[in-house]
């Protein structure tokens, strides 16, 4: 009987440090530990966080150009801000 609840408790205990490893507690530690490494790690991962920003959104505004370029007529668009500015220019 001893032996059983033995067996189930060391089974548990196996399970449960399983779990510990998988969830890396001790990475988490050291990290908390060491406040210089972690503000490297934000650091690092800020600048590519703003890097991958910048790159998608010069590629989104660059397909959105293309699209608007060719549905839309620019020289158009070019008449009008010129017009908007000649009114602008007479106010003054």
């Amino acid at each position: 009987m001893k032996e059983e609840r033995l067996d189930r408790i060391e089974k548990k205990l196996d399970k449960i440090a399983q779990i510990l490893d998988k969830s890396r507690l001790k990475e988490y530690i050291d990290l908390m530990n060491n406040p210089y490494r972690l503000i490297y790690i934000n650091f690092i991962a800020g600048l590519a966080r703003g890097l991958g920003t910048a790159i998608g959104l010069t590629l989104l505004a660059a397909l959105a150009f293309y699209i608007l370029r060719s549905w839309v007529n620019l020289p158009l668009i070019g008449e009008y801000i010129a017009k908007l500015l000649d009114i602008i220019e007479n106010y003054r």
